[in-house]
């Protein structure tokens, strides 16, 4: 791969290289294992899945499943390691709050 002679490369590989690598760790980053609030949206989408469409159970996990996408999604476009993490937090957050102002 071609060098800019400061250690940057050029082209495809360079604009993978920065939207992927992390910041921290140098590490190539496209997905990493959930924290907690992706796990409590993972298991609050699974029991409305279960619960069915309608009740108290389903409305209350899906009030749960939202918050905690909503938190996932500001952590990572706060804290995300690289930029393609923050643009998937600041997608999910904006697909998040145009569905809670288009209820």
């Amino acid at each position: 791969m071609a060098d800019s002679g400061r250690g940057e490369k050029r082209g495809a590989a360079g604009v993978v290289d920065w939207c992927f690598r992390s910041r921290t760790t140098g590490e190539i980053v496209i997905g990493q294992f959930p924290n907690l609030s992706l796990g409590v949206f993972l298991v609050a989408a699974a029991v409305r899945w279960i619960a069915g469409p309608d009740g108290n159970i389903a409305r209350y996990a899906s009030w749960v499943a939202t918050g905690a996408l909503l938190v996932w999604a500001l952590d990572e476009l706060i804290r995300g390691v690289n930029p393609w993490r923050r643009a998937l937090g600041a997608g999910v957050l904006i697909f998040q709050v145009v569905g809670l102002v288009t209820r």
